[in-house]
């Protein structure tokens, strides 16, 4: 397993979720109940939520007083299985806190605690040597700069001269305006905004590989990156290169940043390009601003996205595109947990009922209810590509319940398709649908018989 080391600014991130009734008599602002409070790591401590999402090993220097502060810090830090060996404690150091009143998936407020002034020349000392002691043991290294004083100049740039000398690629999230202190860096990921003042451009489609190729050669990078929002991620190695966005649909931005950063340095510390980072970055970021709050992307939810896995919602946006152009829809579900021939001969047969067909894959949880503690034997992933790589197949959707009674009462197909075994039995969703197909299956192919097989 590659091991990733995280330097920088450690912030906890407190959500406060409920709901809005009333406006207040006090002022005209509304009141929010407060149903759900939690508190994560944020800052470089959600490089290394992200990190650990992906499957990777992680560890985090990080600077936090000596109060209550460390033991805020420190259960956050256990809580997730991160050593708090490589934590030093400054006297009376102020932890930044960023609270968010959030109520229907919406940011209503955010308050903010905190001290950003720079550590002192001793804990800057501290940070330099335990880098040095311990860097060996790490693949990659990410300076996570929030401005809020670990990385100082001095820290920064003894980072990057001693990885340099091992051969160890430093990728920056950097903040501020002069760049100088990370001159040497593999690569940094500023935005577009803050690329446009760091090189003195208004950066557009015309001056863009002007821009950065100036920060490649400025600042002397490997490699030359501005992420560029909704339009992507650009690229300067030899060339420029633009990686288009694989968002779908936005709904909180917090934290974008920080998994890109740790998406790339993933699969960096793989041996991968520099060009699969980007695409899998691209991938991790439209999966996490999908969600509320500072949220990370598991492996399964950034492949389900390239591998065209449909939610709920984007079958039911799907579907009503589909209806506008009058296909005939065919749905049929199963748990299809070892691929054979009698599911791609059903399969076959059901796709000749109408123009698109989709398909409802039992999640994991729900093949486990149904068939015992020891299935599935693939997992929902898994199996959904599988399935979905059929070229009969449209697309395929996983749900939760042990019927698709609720996923098919959505879309609502022309044709619900069952196997032959349901002849003379009652199938689910029959009552919603115009007609109901039951197809014969092949004698002797199953999952049940391939796993007595495979026992035997």
């Amino acid at each position: 397993m590659k091991s990733i080391l995280v330097i920088g600014d450690i912030i906890v991130d407190n959500y406060l979720v409920g709901s809005i009734d009333r406006i207040s008599p006090e002022a005209p602002v509304p009141i929010v109940k407060i149903d759900e409070e939690s508190s994560v790591l944020g800052g470089a401590g959600n490089v290394i939520n992200n990190l650990l999402a992906f499957g990777a090993k992680a560890d985090i220097i990080s600077v936090v007083g000596d109060n209550e502060n460390f033991s805020i810090i420190s259960k956050l830090l256990k809580d997730k299985n991160i050593s708090t060996n490589h934590l030093i404690l400054e006297k009376n150091r102020t932890l930044t806190i960023k609270t968010r009143v959030l109520s229907s998936n919406q940011q209503i407020v955010r308050y903010d605690k905190e001290d950003i002034k720079e550590i002192s020349n001793s804990t800057s000392d501290k940070i330099i040597e335990l880098f040095e002691n311990i860097l060996e043991n790490y693949d990659i290294v990410i300076l996570s700069d929030y401005g809020k004083g670990v990385l100082t100049e001095k820290v920064t740039k003894s980072i990057i001269k001693t990885a340099n000398i091992l051969n160890k690629k430093v990728l920056i999230d950097p903040k501020g305006y002069d760049y100088s202190k990370y001159s040497g860096a593999y690569l940094l990921t500023p935005n577009k905004k803050e690329a446009s003042i760091v090189t003195n451009f208004d950066i557009d489609n015309k001056n863009l590989e002007t821009a950065i190729h100036k920060l490649k050669s400025d600042y002397k990078l490997s490699i030359s990156i501005i992420t560029l929002s909704h339009d992507g991620i650009a690229v300067y190695n030899k060339d420029l290169k633009i990686f288009p966005t694989k968002t779908k649909e936005v709904y909180d931005v917090t934290g974008a940043g920080d998994t890109v950063i740790a998406a790339i340095a993933f699969k960096l510390a793989h041996q991968q390009t520099i060009e699969e980072a980007i695409e899998f970055a691209n991938l991790a970021a439209g999966v996490v601003v999908g969600k509320t709050g500072v949220a990370t992307a598991t492996i399964d939810e950034i492949y389900a996205q390239q591998y065209n896995i449909k939610t709920k919602n984007e079958i039911k946006n799907i579907v009503d595109q589909l209806k506008k152009q009058n296909k005939k829809i065919v749905f049929t579900n199963g748990c299809f947990d070892i691929l054979h021939l009698g599911h791609i001969k059903y399969l076959e047969k059901a796709k000749k009922a109408g123009d698109t067909l989709i398909i409802g894959i039992n999640s994991d949880a729900s093949v486990k209810r149904l068939k015992g503690k020891d299935r599935p034997i693939n997992s929902e992933f898994d199996r959904s590509y599988l399935i979905n790589s059929l070229k009969v197949v449209d697309y395929t959707v996983i749900f939760n319940e042990d019927t698709p009674y609720q996923l098919i009462k959505m879309i609502k197909p022309d044709v619900l398709v069952k196997g032959g075994d349901y002849n003379n039995k009652k199938v689910v969703g029959s009552d919603i649908v115009k007609t109901t197909k039951l197809i014969d299956f092949i004698e002797g192919k199953s999952t049940t018989e391939l796993i007595n097989k495979i026992k035997k």
